[in-house]
Formats: C-alpha cells, structure tokens, sequence
C-alpha cells in the first residue's frame, strides 16, 4: 500500500494508534531497508497485522469510507468507463455510476494520489464527479482480474455457457470461482434486479426449464427463461452465498446474503423450498436505503399524520397496523421506530427475521433451533427494562396475550395483524382468544395500509369517467372530473406504472370506541361510530389519490373492495 502521499508515514501512524509496536515497526524498516517495498506491504507479509486493519485505520486518518471488496459486486457500467490498463496502473476500481447525478465512486488505496484522479477526470472528460473510498492494494488488484477480461452482461455470459457443460463442483470450494460463468450470471442477475427496483426474485424450475420471475411494484413479471441444466450449479451458488446446507434438497431452508450494489448495502432474505421439480428459490431484496422512509412520507395526510404522532406519543399501550403480506406494514413500522429512536429510550424487536439493522435498537430473530418463539421472547425481552417493544407479528393467543400484558405494565407495543381493515382487528383479536375488557384501553390505533402503483407521468392517458365510474368515486353528473388510465412506454418499461405508494387508514381509539369493544359491538356498530368522529377508510384514501392523478380506478379496484359504493 503506497504511503508516500502521506503527510505522517504510515508506520508511525500505525504505531501511535497501537495497531502495531515499536519493536514491530522497527523490524519492518529494517526490511524496507533492503528490499525497498512499501512498508504496509512489508508489515502484512510479516504477518504483524492485515491489509484490512490498514485500510480501516487509514480510512479513520484520511476522515474517508472504507470498502471491502470482497462484500461488493462492481457494475458493469461502471466498469466500462475505465480501461484495465488504466484501473491496473493506477492502481483503482470502479465500483458504481450513477448517471443521472453525474458520480462515479472508485476503490482506491491512495486517496492524496492527485495524478491518478487527475487522469481520470481527464479520461472521463469532467463529465462525472469522483467520490473514492479506501481499499487495500491487493484487494483493488484481485478484483481488477477479477472483473476484467470477463463477460459480465448476462445475454453474454448465457451465451459463453453450453447447457449441460456447466461446472459446478467448484463452486463449493471457492476456488477462483469469478472464473466460473454461474458465478457471474448469478452476480448480474441481482445486479439488474437491484437495479430495476425489484422486491423479490423467483427461480421457479418446470419440468424442461427455469423460469425466472421478478416482482416490481407487488406485480410479478417474468424475465428470462432458462435450459433445465443451468438450474443445479445457479442452486449450489445461491446456497453458498447465503451459508445454506447444499448437500440438503429435500427440506426448506432460510439463508441470508449480504452485498454491496450500486453503490449502497443490500441484504436479501434466501428461501428454498422442494417441490415435483427440484428445489424452488426466492430471494426477498431489502434495500436499507429504501427500506426505512421518513415518518412524514409514510403517506398519510396531515391531519392523520398529526393523529399518528399523538398515538405514538402515548407512554403506553398496543399500535396495530394490518394488512395482507407485502402490503408494507414492516416498513410503516420501521418508519415509527425511527422516528421515536434516541438514546433515552429503550427498543427492542422481536422479528421473523429481522429485516433492516437500526442502530440503538436491540434487534432479535426468531429462532425456531433455539426454540425462541414469539410469545417466549416478549417474556424474555421484559426482563430488559424495555420502553417500546415491537413484536413482528402477533399470530396466536400466548403471543397476543403476552403483548398485552407488556401493554397494561407500562410498555409501548407495537404489532401487525393479517386483517383487511383497521376495525377488523378488533374480531380478529376476539377469535384469537382476547377478552374485550382487555382489548379496551390497552389498543391506542390501528392503522391499516395497501401498496398502490403510482401511474407513469410520461404516458398516463387522460379521460372522462362513465356514469358507472362517476357513481364510484362520489362524483356528481354535472361535475367536470378527469381520471387517468395506465398505458406503457420505454420510461416504465411498458407497463404504465413506476413505483408505489401507501394508502392508509388510522383509526384512532378513545373512551367511546373502548366501550363499543368492551360491550361485544358488532364491526358495523364500531364503523359507524368511527365514521362519525371523522374516519376515513382505505377506499376513500384510494378515491382521493384516483381523482388527484396518482392511480387508475383499475389499481385501486386491484387492492381494494369499492363495490359497496355502488350499492
């Protein structure tokens, strides 16, 4: 590692930060002395410490991020901005572009080294901005083999592999394994799935081919179709990136895996389970950078998004929020703790698992080996002088029971719940074994949320709403109205939408909806009290975001009941 840019050697700032001693240092000069290598180079093949410490403290020192290389999968579009000769003899690697910010983020192991960013300022015409984070000098020219000379776009590395010629065996030892196509062809594929902004990928093997699925914005799409043969090396890859048993197929495993892409961590939540066909593997993304939104952006208005803050800051009781899986509830739940996180409070998670790393925040996963369920954990998490707990899921009656009791002693809890609607909670409670006496005045809100697609600017069509749509969406016969309808270009890869957003319901409990539960009212009964006092159902939150342009009646429809409105 080149020391010569530094304003202090290397050494002695190794020295004075006790990473190495005097004696150690003093042997390594001596060295240097003779072979005329460069002293961190020297102190590794000593074996006085590792490159990675030197990348750590030299990062602490130049005040600048480090990287591990071995953690990332470098773009291929970054990749191409820069030659090898040019990345080899300056010793750098590129890592991520991000074009429409104009940056370019590098791996070097000189940050002061201004010629060599200089030149590629010069080669890249001024056109992006450098942002470089430190790694060792081996680590930058192993992958620099590594990624070079290599195809990395996935049409070419299908191309380069012979159904039925794929090696895999190798795979498990780790050996050189760049070399192998299915190494890459699995690294591409969660390039571009990361890429695209897809929330799962689905390898779904038939009987004569794989079929490879990705979910964008809660719909599924299927993306490539594959020869049979390239299924048992991608399954032995996947299962040793994510530290699963590859010798077991014929029971479900969990595994996890964690990389760096485009720029930013990702983790993604392995699953494979057997079926007729081989071993089916789906892959959930979490993007931490996406995963955790501001509270003000949840997507609630801001009379209910005030309602939220008082709920939350009530020093006890149960907030609910349901909803069907992949409906966002995880993250609505994120979001609150984040807001609420500081060093005066205690939280803690009980997770199935645990999705997105908060700092401050005690985080635990079931563990079904440890015997460590739900109900067990609260128990045990009680024991830790815990302000707010958050349970992932409350599925039975120990776990209801126990997040009750956490309740009614002190605690904020914080919970979701599989029902369609914020008041179906309360039945849904009472068929989970829950006494109403107890429902009331420990529940402080239930919020209930949908995941919309949000139409594409660039080719959403105008039109008039017919009379059946007009009675729909409460809209008058004299009444001008516009609604917009999905159509499809390149911006939204056709198909009319580009993103999503929440649609919510917040129903805020107090003293007259307490007793309604406590007396066994009927969900119609509780409805209309709630309605009175100024709740707004989901259909009605989805109605508003149809006439302000956000959504088609049609993606509304697809999530939520609004056929009692014609009624």
């Amino acid at each position: 590692m080149p020391d010569n840019q530094l304003k202090q050697p290397l050494g002695r700032i190794l020295a004075d930060k006790g990473v190495i001693s005097d004696d150690q240092l003093r042997i390594a000069l001596q060295e240097q002395s003779k072979s005329h290598q460069p002293i961190g180079q020297l102190l590794v093949s000593l074996g006085f410490l590792s490159e990675a410490t030197i990348r750590d403290v030299l990062s602490e020192s130049f005040g600048q991020q480090s990287v591990d290389l071995a953690s990332i999968i470098a773009d291929p579009a970054a990749l191409a901005l820069v030659s090898k000769d040019i990345a080899r003899r300056y010793q750098l690697l590129p890592l991520s572009v991000d074009k429409a910010g104009c940056t370019l983020t590098m791996a070097v192991c000189d940050p002061d080294n201004i010629i060599a960013l200089d030149q590629i300022r010069a080669l890249l015409k001024n056109e992006y901005r450098l942002i470089t984070q430190l790694a060792s000098e081996s680590d930058i020219l192993r992958a620099i083999d590594q990624y070079y000379g290599f195809e990395l776009s996935i049409d070419g590395i299908l191309h380069e592999i012979e159904p039925g010629e794929m090696e895999y065996q190798t795979l498990k030892s780790g050996v050189n394994e760049f070399s192998q196509p299915v190494v890459r062809l699995i690294d591409a594929l969660l390039t571009e799935a990361v890429q695209r902004g897809v929330s799962d990928i689905h390898f779904e093997p038939e009987s004569s081919f794989l079929r490879i699925r990705y979910r964008v914005d809660g719909v599924l799409h299927q993306v490539r179709s594959l020869h049979k043969s390239f299924w048992p090396a991608m399954v032995v890859r996947l299962k040793v990136m994510s530290n699963m048993n590859i010798a077991e197929t014929r029971a479900p495993q969990d595994g996890r895996i964690s990389l760096r892409l485009s720029g930013r961590a990702i983790d993604f939540r392995v699953a494979s389970h057997p079926t007729t066909h081989g071993e089916n593997i789906v892959l959930r993304i979490l993007d931490r950078q996406k995963g955790i939104v501001d509270i003000d952006h949840i997507g609630l208005d801001d009379a209910a998004l005030a309602m939220l803050k008082m709920i939350i800051a009530k020093p006890e009781g149960i907030l609910l929020v349901t909803g069907p899986t992949g409906s966002g509830k995880t993250t609505t739940l994120y979001s609150i703790l984040n807001h609420i996180n500081t060093v005066s409070v205690n939280i803690m998670t009980l997770e199935d698992p645990v999705e997105y790393p908060i700092a401050l925040i005690r985080q635990t996963s079931i563990n079904e080996s440890a015997k460590l369920d739900f109900a067990g954990g609260i128990r045990s998490m009680m024991r830790q002088d815990p302000d707010i707990i958050l349970v992932g899921e409350i599925r039975d009656h120990p776990t209801a029971e126990m997040a009750f009791r956490a309740a009614m002693t002190g605690h904020q809890v914080y919970s979701t719940l599989h029902t369609n609607s914020a008041i179906g909670a309360i039945p849904r409670l009472l068929d989970i074994g829950i006494l109403p006496d107890i429902m009331a005045g420990n529940i402080i809100g239930i919020m209930a949320q949908r995941l919309i697609r949000v139409l594409c600017n660039e080719c959403k069509h105008a039109y008039t709403p017919d009379a059946a749509e007009r009675k729909l969406l409460n809209i008058e016969a004299g009444q001008d109205a516009t609604l917009y309808r999905a159509t499809g270009c390149d911006a939204c890869r056709r198909q009319g939408y580009s993103g999503r957003r929440a649609i919510m319901e917040l129903l805020k409990m107090d003293y007259d909806l307490d007793d309604l539960i406590s007396h066994r009212a009927s969900a119609r009964q509780i409805r209309e009290a709630a309605l009175a006092k100024g709740f707004r159902p989901l259909a009605m939150d989805g109605i508003h975001h149809i006439r302000q342009g956000v959504t088609s009646l049609a993606e509304v429809s697809r999530v939520v009941d609004l056929t009692d409105r014609l009624g």
